[in-house]
This record gives C-alpha cells, sequence and structure tokens, in this order.
C-alpha cells in the first residue's frame, strides 16, 4: 500500500505534468465539492495526457491531482 505521501507526491508529479504540456483545466471548489472548468480547450498532448493518466484514477486520487492545478473561486 502506497503512504500518502507518496500518492500526494504522484498526484503533484501528474499536474505538474499536464500543466506542462499546456492544460488549461482549473480546479473549481464549491462546498468542499472540487472539478474542473476550462473556457479554452487543453492542446492534443494535454487533453489525451489527462485522458490516459488522470480521468483513469479512482475519484479520490483524481481529486487529490486536481487539488494540485491552478484554481478559481466559487462564490
Amino acid at each position: 500500500m502506497k503512504s500518502p505521501d507518496s500518492m500526494r507526491n504522484g498526484a503533484q508529479e501528474l499536474a505538474k505534468e499536464y500543466l506542462r504540456l499546456g492544460g488549461r483545466r482549473l480546479l473549481v471548489m464549491d462546498d468542499n465539492i472540487l472539478s474542473t472548468n476550462s473556457w479554452e480547450a487543453d492542446p492534443p498532448e494535454a487533453e489525451t495526457f489527462w485522458k490516459r493518466e488522470i480521468e483513469i484514477l479512482e475519484p479520490r486520487q483524481r481529486s487529490e491531482v486536481m487539488s494540485f492545478l491552478p484554481s478559481i473561486n466559487v462564490t
């Protein structure tokens, strides 16, 4: 079983790679529910990475990755 620190580091690395590829999704947190929003389409490499590496994760792990994305506030 992976330790919480190794899962967190893995989530952070996934988020960093997604952003490095030009990913444009932003974290939206509303009532402690995490989701993403984007006003522009991701470049193809970032979209493929999201689908292959992040979208397939369990919800808890995906939320961990999303927590490392740039965020916007929802009021």
